[in-house]
């Protein structure tokens, strides 16, 4: 893994390398690569997420929402990142819901190109992000929650290191129903131990 620094102001800004990925928070100017992703990926997406916000699929909507997710890395809330191979985006993975104290966790959730799938790009993907987010925030604790027939997910978390910790009923409204969920995470032997405040 290597940082790059493509400028003084951005230099703090999650910018990782793989072999074949660039893992980073593209620049507002970028809202049209993300809006293609999602657009392009829709069929494949919408069944293993929550319903989108209004305005989901506008260019508008992503220029807004690439600003805020450079705000959010800022004030450390959160780490919105895609998945670029070459210059096109192809995935995208989110450590949100980041919060500190006596919990120090936050929530994955991730999605990858139709025509990426099985190609092994998550995986390359999530095995530089997360030792770097866990590192930066200070997490002790990475949570994900994947549906029980989305036996691809359930495999990545294995691979990644992942464990189960419990099975949720109606855990999420999805494509029109309330969904189960296995719920899993990742944990940090090594995170600091946390202050009192």
């Amino acid at each position: 893994m290597t940082l790059s620094t493509p400028d003084a102001a951005s230099s703090d800004r999650p910018d990782l390398r793989t072999a074949r990925l660039r893992v980073h928070m593209p620049h507002p100017g970028r809202a049209a690569d993300a809006l293609a992703y999602f657009e392009r990926n829709r069929a494949h997406l919408e069944p293993w997420e929550p319903a989108r916000p209004t305005g989901f699929y506008t260019l508008a909507y992503w220029e807004r929402r690439l600003a805020a997710n450079r705000d959010e890395w800022d004030q450390r809330l959160s780490v919105r990142l895609f998945l670029e191979e070459g210059t096109r985006l192809v995935g995208s993975c989110n450590f949100t819901n980041a919060i500190g104290g006596a919990f120090q966790s936050c929530m994955l959730g991730y999605s990858v190109d139709a025509r990426a799938q099985g190609g092994g790009r998550m995986h390359e993907a999530l095995s530089v992000a997360l030792p770097f987010v866990m590192q930066r925030l200070g997490l002790h604790r990475v949570q994900a929650n994947y549906q029980p027939t989305n036996t691809r997910s359930g495999a990545l978390l294995r691979r990644l290191g992942f464990r189960i910790e419990g099975y949720a009923r109606d855990y999420l409204y999805i494509d029109g129903a309330w969904r189960d969920h296995v719920l899993t995470s990742f944990v940090r032997p090594d995170a600091p131990v946390p202050t009192p405040p």
